[in-house]
């Protein structure tokens, strides 16, 4: 099965099914001597683990990480790092029933269509729980890049079609979803409970800012660095969108709306979302990335078993009612892994020019 590595120099392949003993990924190009530990990965796993509020999965997953190579006397060595994460809370007959069924908004048809078999147990390597493997790379890659200044932070934008309108992004913590809006943070939560109650799950959209990318990342064909985030986002499960500054609305301007003027003190706005040409300008990158609803839903649904007979399913299992805000640093780890990789790619292209 191909297609589980992102990432030219900074390469990153997980590995590990939802129901399976483990999960993990391993890195190959983190450069050496830098401080790293279990405790540096642990944080951001602690955001990403299910069974942390009444409309997250209850799945009690401790999502302890465990360092298996890469590291002597507390640093990374140069050589390929290999994580593993322990599934503990497995409950794989809560799957039996869907062993010859195809679930709706899944990935149960295609991947039968792709491969001739499928592991039914919580959708294999297209569960959501391999999501842990990208937020544990996104760890070490998030170590590198505050070493160079660029921070890079995601917070919910919307939920269930609710809006944030106002507030400020470093303040978004104060609440479960991590809207800055606090005013739409209490009407996310009563959309949220309204669509528990029916038995539904609902969508959102995520905002990631990075603040400090230096100006020079990307390449301006095939490699464009807008691309390449765009790629690393739509790669997460639950993602159907991105966009770039402003994105589809950007099809509304007029050029002289939508280009930035360049003043001696620097861009007068940024409307390019930080990326001109595929390469970053130097000013924030500005990403949305659309998450569709959890088609894991408890209300009943018309479907087809493996022999192409209808029938009536009802969903049971332990599922989150949206993957917002665990979705938030999965969505900043994959951001994370590309700006990493282009900042070593444009390393090695700075290294030659000046030598």
């Amino acid at each position: 099965m191909s297609g589980n590595t992102t990432g030219v120099l900074f390469r990153v392949t997980t590995w590990g099914e939802s129901h399976g003993p483990a999960l993990g990924a391993v890195i190959d190009g983190c450069p050496p001597l830098m401080e790293l530990a279990a405790a540096d990965i642990q944080t951001e796993l602690e955001r990403r683990k299910p069974g942390q509020a009444k409309a997250s999965s209850p799945r009690k997953e401790g999502d302890r990480v465990e360092i298996l190579a890469g590291i002597f006397e507390g640093k990374t060595t140069g050589t390929p790092i290999s994580l593993i994460i322990w599934n503990r809370d497995v409950r794989s007959g809560d799957y039996d029933a869907l062993r010859n069924v195809f679930r709706p908004g899944h990935g149960d048809y295609t991947y039968v269509q792709k491969y001739s078999i499928r592991d039914h147990r919580g959708g294999g390597r297209a569960s959501g729980r391999e999501t842990a493997a990208r937020v544990a790379a996104g760890a070490v890659a998030r170590k590198i890049l505050a070493r160079e200044g660029i921070m890079v932070r995601a917070y919910t934008l919307a939920l269930g079609g609710v809006r944030a309108e106002t507030g400020i992004i470093a303040e978004a913590r104060q609440n479960r979803f991590n809207c800055p809006d606090p005013v739409a943070a209490v009407k996310m939560e009563a959309a949220l409970k309204k669509a528990q109650k029916a038995g539904d799950t609902l969508g959102g959209i995520v905002e990631i800012i990075v603040q400090g990318c230096p100006a020079g990342l990307g390449a301006p064909v095939f490699d464009k660095l807008d691309a390449d985030l765009a790629k690393a986002l739509m790669g997460v499960g639950t993602v159907k969108g991105v966009e770039i500054g402003p994105g589809f609305a950007a099809a509304g301007m007029t050029g002289s709306q939508c280009n930035d003027p360049l003043l001696p003190s620097g861009f007068a706005a940024n409307h390019a979302g930080g990326i001109l040409a595929g390469i970053a300008s130097g000013q924030d990158l500005v990403i949305r990335a659309a998450c569709k609803p959890i088609p894991s839903v408890a209300r009943e649904q018309d479907t087809v078993d493996v022999n192409g007979k209808p029938v009536k399913l009802t969903i049971g299992g332990r599922h989150d009612v949206s993957v917002i805000p665990r979705i938030l640093p999965v969505c900043e780890a994959m951001v994370c892994l590309v700006l990493v990789d282009h900042l070593l790619r444009q390393r090695a292209i700075v290294g030659f020019l000046s030598g």
